[in-house]
């Protein structure tokens, strides 16, 4: 197969290129750099003398599109983009040989004498913001650079993950509950080629059976008593050129699976109360924290939606086999929580990060985020103890002990918790028991064991 590469007159083509536009870029059937003007080199701040001439166009565009071009054979036509605050359009064309086989692909950029399309991309802007606003489109939160820590079990997520945003494919990440499943996936879409479409997310176990089919396929006009008259796009339909995520997967019914498995397969949808099969480009990244496997083998859920989702799996790693991340990671979480709430900024004692890489954490890191929020909340020096973090609450009952004995102990750290978590609430009750995480009643109850004059105090 002829190569874009050793195309004859190449030079003279590239020429052309940068003549009829103001910026181009060229790979070959590899998505390796074969030209790159000094024009693009300027707008996205590369080196003008660097030869990057055979490089992975990913390694100098880390969200580069071309690859899919080269991969799909399908051009993509205006593109309207920002790069470095400067509205352009993109267009990318696949080239072909003779023989109609891809050998390469090629972008045009163009960003000066547009004022025509002004208009067009305050709509666009506008649209996007909308519909960010409406949780119906969001980009995702999340980069790789987000995943938090140094240990081994971490380095070999981030690298299956950077590998799996390339390859446009199903991915299955598994996981205990709180293991970060959300973020891995925003991350990798973040990282792929759909960077620039929508990442809708939908939570299986969280959504009534009756309604699961309707919100994830959409409905037709009038498919049932008090549907939209107009109909309504499901989820899948509003990720159109990005990333869906499904999570809790398991708790699909399985009724819905096989509408599921044609997406997968056929790229089509369709919507509740429709006989039309609407053509959708999605990219499906599912997640579990349940044995599927097992399930499968239970027939609770169906085996060919099971390997076809479980083309890549990703295993994330439990909290308490990566302690080593725990003081990075409660790092970072505190400083999100002190942005968040204003209040002071405090650190942990060495004390409580020695609890913190101790405990067991079954809620792993969503516990970590809540008992550190707790902490903040409820410390009154000017670091976070353990106690601050729950860690009396963990400690068995030793029955009647003496006045000094761990029960007392345990009892005066609670209630200088309620104390202070009232003080903080400015004498509310109810904003107090949410803080703590315990009901209004448990609270109270809680109260009645606590001397008036510890909490006068």
């Amino acid at each position: 197969m002829n190569s874009l590469a050793n195309l004859p007159k190449q030079n003279e083509l590239f020429d052309l290129l940068t003549q009829l536009c103001q910026v181009s870029i060229a790979v070959d059937e590899n998505s390796n750099i074969t030209w790159l003007s000094p024009a693009y080199r300027t707008l996205i701040g590369l080196d003008i003398d660097t030869d990057y001439t055979g490089k992975h166009v990913e390694e100098v565009l880390p969200n580069s599109q071309l690859p899919r071009v080269v991969q799909s054979g399908k051009p993509s036509f205006v593109d309207l983009m920002q790069i470095n605050d400067l509205w352009c359009v993109v267009t990318r064309l696949p080239i072909r040989n003779q023989d109609q086989q891809i050998i390469g692909a090629v972008g045009f950029v163009f960003y000066d004498d547009i004022d025509d399309l002004q208009p067009l991309f305050d709509k666009f802007a506008l649209l996007r913001q909308r519909l960010e606003q409406d949780n119906i489109l969001r980009s995702s939160r999340y980069a790789l650079e987000d995943m938090i820590g140094q240990s081994a079990a971490i380095k070999q997520i981030k690298r299956q993950a950077l590998r799996a945003a390339q390859l446009d494919t199903t991915l299955l990440l598994l996981g205990e509950t709180g293991t970060g499943k959300e973020l891995l996936a925003q991350a990798i879409h973040h990282a792929s080629p759909r960077h620039h479409g929508p990442f809708v997310g939908i939570n299986m176990a969280a959504l009534p059976e009756s309604l699961a089919e309707a919100e994830l396929f959409g409905t037709a006009p009038g498919a049932y008593t008090g549907a939209d008259k107009k109909g309504r796009k499901g989820k899948i339909q509003l990720a159109h050129g990005g990333t869906l995520f499904l999570d809790e997967i398991a708790d699909m019914p399985l009724a819905m699976q096989a509408k599921l498995l044609r997406v997968l397969q056929e790229r089509e949808v369709e919507a509740l109360g429709s006989n039309r099969l609407e053509k959708v480009d999605v990219r499906v990244i599912a997640a579990t924290s349940t044995d599927l496997k097992q399930m499968v083998d239970n027939n609770q859920f169906r085996a060919d939606l099971y390997y076809r989702l479980n083309v890549l799996p990703i295993q994330l790693p439990p909290l308490r086999e990566r302690k080593e991340d725990i003081p990075e990671l409660s790092q970072h979480i505190l400083e999100k929580i002190q942005q968040a709430t204003q209040l002071p900024v405090i650190a942990l004692s060495a004390p409580a990060i020695e609890w913190l890489q101790q405990y067991h954490w079954p809620g792993n890191i969503r516990e970590l985020y809540n008992r550190l929020e707790r902490g903040c909340v409820l410390a009154e020096g000017k670091t976070i103890e353990p106690a601050d973090l729950g860690a009396l609450d963990d400690l068995p009952d030793a029955g009647p002990q003496p006045d000094d004995s761990l029960r007392t102990t345990r009892q005066q750290a609670e209630c200088r918790a309620l104390h202070s978590a009232i003080r903080r609430c400015h004498g509310n009750k109810t904003e107090a028991a949410e803080l703590l995480g315990i009901s209004r009643a448990t609270l109270y109850l809680r109260l009645k064991s606590c001397r008036p004059s510890r909490l006068e105090k």
